[in-house]
């Protein structure tokens, strides 16, 4: 084996012994995360909805595919009863939990005047309690084992504001601010937390939004991408589950040791306006 490659399997495998978990992980970005973080060699817990059967296809795969241990929680992330039981699961099961990525999120659009109550609580619930929960609840552990690593997804929307998601902007922005936080109150440990701000990503939901929007307003897929969805972007381009996947990686590892308490932009020039 020359050095080239053992450099390149040192670096694809820079997460071996790891314990990560990731909450909202069943699909779209979570699930691109999760996989990043198998592919560097840590052990996955997988949380979100999901068919059954499709969430034990997804587990067989990755574990056929990156040669770890993958397991699920179905832990609902409006219940900090359940994201206690989803987190003493996860020590118990694997005696450690090294990375936490708080990825599950909801959204719902409307002018503030007409907000649904229940959206409003359902999304702060969501988007922001539930990383409340689970990062003071995995903390001790991280403290125990000497290492820690927090990625909180929030969005350029912790960043700036648009109409009508004011629920929505309003977890992001919290997800910053309990970034900071974390990151001051571990500044002396051997545990980071960094937020990555994404704008638009490539997913199958938003897949969706394209078509619908391009029905709705009578225009090309190319129109809605370039003049309705990436608006903000000057880029024009969505990011990718890969590309955050392999930032998170990164942030989850030992070269970024000193980089903690910031709101990473990935959203092609967005919040440069």
């Amino acid at each position: 084996m020359d050095i080239r490659l053992k450099a390149e399997n040192a670096a694809t495998m820079a997460l071996a012994g790891r314990v990560s978990l990731v909450s909202g992980s069943t699909s779209g970005i979570g699930l691109g995360i999760a996989r990043a973080l198998a592919r560097a060699g840590s052990a996955v817990v997988l949380n979100g909805l999901g068919a059954a059967a499709e969430i034990a296809q997804t587990r067989r795969q990755m574990e056929e595919e990156f040669g770890v241990q993958v397991s699920y929680s179905a832990a609902d992330m409006t219940s900090h009863e359940a994201i206690a039981e989803m987190i003493a699961a996860t020590i118990a099961g694997h005696g450690r939990l090294d990375v936490l990525v708080n990825n599950a999120g909801i959204q719902h659009v409307a002018p503030l005047d007409q907000f649904p109550v229940d959206k409003w609580d359902a999304i702060l619930a969501i988007n922001l309690s539930s990383a409340f929960h689970t990062t003071r609840l995995a903390l001790p552990a991280m403290r125990q084992n000497n290492f820690g690593r927090i990625v909180n997804i929030a969005s350029a929307h912790g960043l700036v504001a648009s109409p009508f998601k004011a629920a929505y902007v309003a977890a992001k922005h919290g997800i910053v601010g309990l970034t900071k936080v974390t990151a001051l109150e571990t500044a002396e440990e051997s545990i980071t937390c960094n937020a990555i701000c994404p704008g638009y990503v490539y997913t199958p939901l938003v897949e969706a939004q394209i078509d619908g929007q391009a029905r709705a307003h009578g225009i090309s897929r190319e129109q809605v991408i370039h003049d309705v969805l990436l608006a903000q972007q000057p880029n024009k381009r969505f990011a990718t589950v890969e590309e955050l996947g392999a930032l998170t990686v990164f942030l989850a590892g030992d070269a970024a040791a000193s980089i903690t308490g910031i709101a990473l932009p990935v959203d092609g020039g967005w919040t440069a306006h």
